[in-house]
């Protein structure tokens, strides 16, 4: 209704959730996931996503984009910026 092409799920209860809550918060942001393919917009998902917990996230259907630079720079700081990214690209391809 209000002409939005793409919707980015917050993750950031998924981030910060521990065992079966970090399961269940994943169910959740896949819900809201077909709810956003099904409205015919683009998914992306960001907030909190790091090196350990994005692969369950970018394996929801349609993911097409994540926002994660702040892990990958920080991550830069101890293997450099190249490193860092292949190592991202690596768990999300």
């Amino acid at each position: 209704a209000v002409g939005a092409d793409a919707v980015e799920l917050h993750t950031g209860q998924y981030a910060l959730a521990k065992g079966k809550q970090r399961q269940d918060e994943l169910v959740k942001l896949a819900a809201a996931g077909k709810q956003i393919r099904d409205a015919g917009m683009t998914l992306h998902a960001g907030h909190g996503l790091t090196y350990r917990n994005v692969p369950p996230v970018e394996q929801i259907p349609e993911m097409c984009e994540m926002n994660i630079g702040h892990s990958i720079i920080a991550r830069s700081i101890m293997v450099g910026i190249r490193e860092a990214v292949r190592e991202m690209k690596q768990l999300v391809s």
